[in-house]
């Protein structure tokens, strides 16, 4: 129970172990996870220290295994988690897996550079074939004739080129007959595909390149391609251009390449054509076969490693924390052991030893190691055992700082306040049991959601605090019966203590919503509800001015205990560090001044709610509620050392000596203060004094006359410490004193008022959940028939989701962060320093969820 309510004792370990055991010995303390080693060559660089190539190694196979692994989801194989944890394997295994691993890169490698060539020339035939068959009814078009109005023409002619169409044979390209040279303009073409979304700016280029003297043909291949190198599905066009002359050639050739258009060799005889569709067909069966082939292959090898990669990737990575761990380690001279400084819990040292001792006898070694412990002046990390249940809780005390060493730790007390004064923001039954449900899906389907390992960091919030979310929603949910408040409804379990209606002076029968309760009328039976609030609250107009006073005041009487509390738990920290001076001039007049003034005013409320009650009998009119007090300006005055003015008839005090009761208690209040202020920094500066009275009286008498002679007769030596250095220690002194004592008699006051927000919240609350109610829900209980029954659900589902998207998400969220703010200034500042650093030890488990090991030494 010391490491719950108290950080863990720690001590700093030197040790000492063979060269050959070390690294089984680090392995067993990772399973283990309770070292923390330091850092013992901090000027050396990373590549020059003793273990970098085994740690390059490691990052080499994690490597292989990521590529591995992408791989696999590539292709949507499942890899299989059998949720082991094999241990770290021995250094010359690494041989072994680096072999394995190697093999597997290479044979995926050499399948995927062969399927990809095997689907480069798959393309290449698709497209050829696509050229064939759409060149043919290009050529056969020119063999008839070309029609200029064909929709599927298109042509880039200049104005000074003709198009003329034979009556006896196919169209004739070429320039008028006065510059025409058989032997200079040679009819060709050529044919290729080219990705459809260049088409528009291919044919603009050939126009203005070729000046118009090309005939260009093109059609949409209708399926999509798919491309070896990136596997995405591209949209490509077949084309066929036609000009004469080797120049034209040239120069469409190089726009071809320069639009990345592939050219294929295309016959002009139709019979040569099809021998060659044929054969582009007979080849493109071949190729399937063959890619069927290959396909599956690679598909056996990724299964294969799909049911080890994520064991081998456990392997890696323990095997890459050794080796980074053996790193921190100083070799001895004779380079036969290794050392190295630790810190670890004074509780779990045999534990340690053990596992040190199962190490050695993994490793085979004959010499045991040795863990010494060492003194150092230097702060021990702070450790605070947790569970799964309590460490929601430790992380939001750590995340405002993490305490000091062997200072009370606030988490388990948070346990019960944090969810409680939540819940009297957030009191609802109902939205509290949503909050419940959700947190115990979560628990009950806690190692599948956790196997899953999610990415989304929202989810891993709410994940992480499934059980301080069911302990808000079972608060929420009492919260929500003492206030008889569920969806802003009541429920009436137990019957009023009230009539529920009455007449009034003419006979009318009121309505519900007429109500006005006054305890002091008949309609009052006289005893209370049994739990929580009486349903008829609900129907009353004054509703609000009734739950504005009680929650105010159970506001303030929560807050002053909850800070009471913290002060008290000051006291704990002072007696275990033997600070008897804190404990005399910081908690004894922390709490008189707190108690005198607030506590008391908290206990004038339970007075005027014991004393005062409604009544409109004459002989009870000094009880009754015109006489009641009111507390708040009742303290002011006492504040302000005035009598309160009371009506004609009352008593002028709650109880008998109340303004000289309340006298003293300012007084002695407001001597706290100086008390706070002045005391410690006098007390200090008294033993300052007396100790340099002591070293000068004893000084002499242990040096002899003869020394003090001649130290008279020296020069005076320098003295550290001087006028100058004292005035400056006592300024600072007073200074950090005095900025203690304003903190905390000023906070007093604003930190009972930060409570009020407990008050605030529930008010808002529960007004919000009403209007949606109101507004919303109620439109379509007001509508009759199947149509009342269709808006019903439609009105019913708009009105749950704004339930949980405001109700219980931001107004949870804002209740949760006033809670937070509650504990981190009000309750925590009060005794939590939160100066200390978290206890981070070596441990696999901790490595695997982050999965990575610190900086890679590369």
């Amino acid at each position: 129970m010391g490491s719950l309510f108290r950080s863990a004792e720690m001590t700093l370990c030197q040790l000492f172990l063979q060269s050959e055991a070390a690294y089984a010995c680090v392995s067993e303390l990772g399973e283990l996870g309770l070292v923390q080693f330091r850092d013992l060559n901090p000027d050396v660089n990373v590549f020059q220290r003793k273990f970098v190539n085994e740690v390059r190694r490691c990052d080499e196979m994690e490597r292989k295994l990521r590529y591995l692994e992408k791989e696999i989801k590539k292709d949507g194989i499942p890899m299989l988690d059998t949720g082991e944890n094999p241990e770290a394997p021995q250094p010359r295994e690494m041989i072994d897996l680096e072999a394995t691993f190697e093999k597997l890169e290479n044979e995926l490698r050499e399948v995927n550079q062969n399927a990809e060539a095997l689907k480069r020339n798959f393309l290449e035939l698709t497209e050829l074939k696509q050229i064939l068959r759409k060149t043919q009814v290009f050529f056969d078009e020119h063999e008839g004739g070309i029609n200029p109005t064909d929709s599927m023409t298109r042509a880039l002619i200049s104005e000074d080129s003709i198009a003329r169409q034979s009556t006896l044979g196919p169209v004739q390209l070429g320039f008028p007959e006065k510059h025409f040279d058989p032997e200079d303009f040679l009819p060709c073409f050529v044919a290729g595909v080219i990705l459809r979304e260049r088409i528009p700016a291919f044919e603009r280029m050939l126009w203005r390149a070729c000046r118009g003297n090309v005939f260009l043909r093109q059609a949409e291949i209708e399926t999509p391609l798919e491309d070896p190198s990136t596997g995405d599905q591209v949209y490509k066009s077949v084309f066929i251009i036609f000009f004469q002359g080797d120049q034209l050639k040239t120069r469409v050739k190089k726009i071809c390449e320069g639009f990345r258009a592939t050219l294929y060799p295309c016959p002009e005889a139709p019979t040569d054509r099809r021998e060659m569709a044929m054969g582009v067909m007979t080849r493109i069966e071949d190729l399937n076969t063959v890619l069927g082939q290959t396909q599956d292959h690679r598909h056996r090898v990724l299964v294969a490693a799909a049911k080890n990669i994520k064991n081998w990737f456990i392997k890696v990575r323990k095997i890459k924390a050794i080796y980074h761990t053996l790193n921190l380690f100083n070799l001895d001279v004779t380079q036969k052991c290794l050392i190295a400084e630790c810190w670890v819990p004074v509780l779990d040292m045999e534990n340690i030893q053990l596992a040190l001792r199962r190490g050695t006898e993994r490793s085979g070694s004959s010499v045991p190691p040795i863990l010494n412990k060492m003194e150092t002046p230097e702060d021990p990390p702070t450790y605070n055992n947790t569970n799964k249940f309590t460490n929601a809780f430790q992380i939001l005390i750590d995340s405002y700082g993490v305490a000091s060493y062997r200072e009370m730790n606030p988490s388990p007390y948070t346990i019960i306040t944090f969810p409680f004064l939540f819940a009297v923001m957030f009191g609802d039954l109902g939205h509290g049991a949503i909050v419940t449900v959700f947190a115990l899906w979560m628990i009950l389907k806690e190692k599948p959601l956790a196997a899953k390992k999610s990415d989304n960091e929202i989810w891993n919030i709410f994940f992480g605090g499934r059980y301080l979310i069911l302990l808000m929603g079972f608060f929420s949910m009492y919260t929500g019966l003492i206030y008889n408040d569920v969806f802003s409804k009541s429920i009436n379990i137990f019957g009023s203590r009230w009539q529920t209606y009455n007449l009034n002076t003419t006979g009318v029968k009121l309505l519900p919503n007429e109500i006005m309760l006054d305890p002091a009328t008949p309609e009052y039976m006289g005893t209370p509800y049994p739990i929580g609030m009486d349903p008829i609250w609900q129907l009353a107009q004054n509703k609000i001015i009734f739950q504005n006073s009680f929650k105010m005041k159970i506001s303030i009487i929560l807050g002053i205990t909850h800070m009471l509390f913290g002060v008290s738990i000051s006291l704990f920290n002072m007696k275990y560090f033997n600070q008897t001076m804190n404990i005399l001039f910081d908690f004894i007049p922390q709490v008189i001044f707190l108690s005198f003034l607030f506590l008391y005013m908290c206990i004038m409320m339970f007075i005027k709610w014991f004393e005062y009650y409604a009544s409109n009998e004459p002989e009870d009119f000094a009880y009754g509620t015109r006489c009641a007090p009111s507390i708040l300006i009742t303290f002011i005055n006492m504040v302000l050392q005035k009598s309160t003015p009371v009506e004609e008839g009352c008593n002028p005090e709650l109880y008998p000596g109340q303004m000289i009761l309340q006298k003293v208690l300012f007084i002695c209040a407001l001597l706290c203060v100086p008390w706070m202020l002045l005391a410690k920094p006098i007390y200090i500066m008294r033993q300052r004094a007396q100790k340099e009275l002591h070293h000068q009286i004893t000084t002499p008498r242990e040096n002899g006359d003869a020394e003090a002679m001649h130290n008279n007769t020296s020069s005076p030596p320098v003295q550290h410490g001087g006028h100058g250095e004292e005035d400056s220690g006592t300024g600072d002194l007073f200074i950090r004193q005095a900025i203690h004592t304003i903190e905390y008699v000023l906070g007093s006051v604003s930190h009972t008022a930060s409570y009020l927000r407990l008050w605030a919240l529930s008010l808002a609350h529960a007004q919000l959940s009403e209007v949606l109610w109101t507004m919303v829900l109620s439109k379509g209980l007001a509508l009759d028939d199947w149509v009342g029954g269709i808006a019903l659900y439609l009105i019913f589902a708009f009105w749950g989701t704004l339930t949980i998207g405001i109700l219980v998400l931001m107004e949870g969220l804002s209740a949760f962060l006033h809670t937070l703010r509650l504990h981190w200034v009000e309750f925590q500042s009060k005794f939590y320093e939160g100066a200390g650093y978290a206890f981070q030890p070596f441990a696999f488990e901790a490595i695997l969820d982050t999965g990575s090991t610190g900086p890679s030494e590369d």
